[in-house]
């Protein structure tokens, strides 16, 4: 059995504030000494940058329909090991998911899989007593939760707080006021990720001392603490495990897209994970056998990418010599000819692949989607799948014909479109893999890697 007092923090929808009072829970807690462990539920890359700089931990994402409920429960476990309280983010409102009339893959499920408490955050702008109905149909939609408590956002002022206490009694755990200081600027594919210059010490400060003003951390601790034990023990450490391959990982303000969970598996199947910044470095880390290059926001930084001649070269001799790189969305992009921007302007990219990337101003895809390999590669045999998502603004537009090696088939529509880019030892998708659904890829590239390596120094 494993014990770990939690919370999940859901909502009517997105945009009430759900990322915020994660953050702002994780930093007064951690004041008061206890170690946070913080999840997002869903797909999203950008709300656990805000997980990480505010608990001083590697978040993890918790989506049943691309992880299936035993790794949910699995992950959650083994990341709460060593922890004194979880914060589980929900995502979209608290029952949307992967299908309309279903709770697949929505926080709800996540909720009842970890038996967690829930806390919803309501916007409380321009509302006092219709709040409590608003709170009770969330509560009372579905008996199986424990839906135990409330959150305002966006709280006029300390008698407005009053009132909404008086109209929502002891179900009210405390609001957030509105406040510049608590604003997260946003963008095309979401929240801006919690780098340095945006989530500062400063703003840290504020954010811990309106934490500890404005919630009552005492009943939510309480709530927390109710939580019963999971019938799952954590995965054993592993001890002594020799690396048997590096890989070289972008990772910038350009490409930053990963799922934990993929990049631990690696590690734990021998890959030893050597970070570099296409946006920095002028070279690749040395002694490596393959190159992850996520998703991220290279249309944003297509100038300094492209003024980075060092290093693109340093990709393309790579790749020259038979090196493996493996992209995702952004990584894909970057592999192009080009970007075009919205602006016209066109910025060189890698070159390695026959094509140019060009922005659009309304979104291409977005959803769920299942992978099936018709052909062998570094992943693993044809026939293997895998789950993944899809969220990107940009086309790719073919100047070559390039092979594909993917099926891709989305979970909203029978539609079957062929991708997963693939040249020599190159494979680029625009899909966001998430390996729970298949840990064995994890094994099949390093497998893949290790061997090459070895037929290499045969050679």
């Amino acid at each position: 059995m494993h014990s770990v007092p939690r919370l999940v923090i859901a909502g009517a929808g997105s945009g009430v504030g759900k990322t915020t009072l994660v953050a702002l829970l994780a930093l007064a807690f951690r004041a008061r000494g206890l170690r946070v462990q913080c999840f997002k539920c869903g797909p999203d890359y950008l709300d656990p940058t805000w997980h990480k700089r505010a608990s001083g931990r590697e978040p993890q994402n918790l989506d049943s329909w691309m992880m299936g409920r035993e790794a949910v429960l699995q992950t959650f476990v083994d990341a709460t090991q060593d922890a004194d309280l979880a914060l589980i983010e929900g995502v979209m409102g608290l029952f949307d998911g992967a299908e309309p009339t279903r709770d697949t893959g929505s926080t709800a499920e996540i909720s009842r899989i970890l038996q967690a408490p829930v806390i919803c955050a309501l916007d409380a702008k321009g509302v006092a007593r219709t709040l409590l109905p608003l709170y009770l149909g969330l509560r009372n939609f579905d008996p199986e939760l424990n839906v135990c408590g409330l959150l305002a956002n966006r709280v006029g002022s300390r008698g407005h707080l009053d009132l909404l206490k008086k109209a929502c009694g002891s179900e009210l755990l405390g609001g957030l006021p509105k406040d510049e200081a608590l604003t997260i600027p946003e963008r095309h594919l979401g929240l801006h990720a919690a780098l340095s210059d945006v989530f500062d010490q400063e703003r840290i400060q504020t954010w811990t001392a309106l934490a500890q003003e404005w919630l009552d951390l005492d009943r939510l601790w309480e709530l927390a603490s109710g939580a019963p034990p999971l019938a799952v023990e954590p995965t054993p450490a592993q001890t002594g495990t020799e690396s048997r391959c590096r890989i070289a990982v972008a990772y910038d303000e350009a490409f930053h897209f990963y799922y934990s969970h993929n990049l631990q598996l690696l590690q734990k199947a021998g890959a030893e994970l050597v970070y570099f910044s296409p946006l920095q470095d002028k070279v690749l880390p040395p002694n490596i056998q393959a190159v992850m290059i996520g998703g991220g926001y290279p249309e944003l930084h297509a100038e300094a990418l492209a003024a980075q001649e060092d290093m693109r070269t340093s990709l393309r001799n790579f790749a020259a010599q038979g090196g493996t790189i493996y992209a995702e969305c952004g990584g894909l992009m970057y592999l192009s000819r080009s970007i075009r921007t919205l602006d016209g302007h066109e910025y060189p990219m890698l070159d390695l692949l026959p094509a140019r990337t060009i922005m659009q101003d309304r979104l291409q895809a977005l959803g769920y989607t299942e992978v099936e390999q018709e052909t062998d590669t570094m992943l693993g045999p044809a026939g293997l799948r895998f789950r993944a998502h899809q969220f990107r603004y940009s086309l790719l537009q073919e100047e070559e014909d390039i092979p594909k090696v993917w099926r891709l088939r989305g979970k909203r529509s029978s539609a079957v479109v062929q991708e997963g880019y693939a040249r020599g030892r190159i494979l680029a998708s625009y899909a966001h893999g998430h390996w729970a659904s298949n840990p064995a890829i994890a094994q099949n590239l390093v497998a893949s890697l290790t061997q090459k390596n070895g037929d290499r120094e045969k050679r």
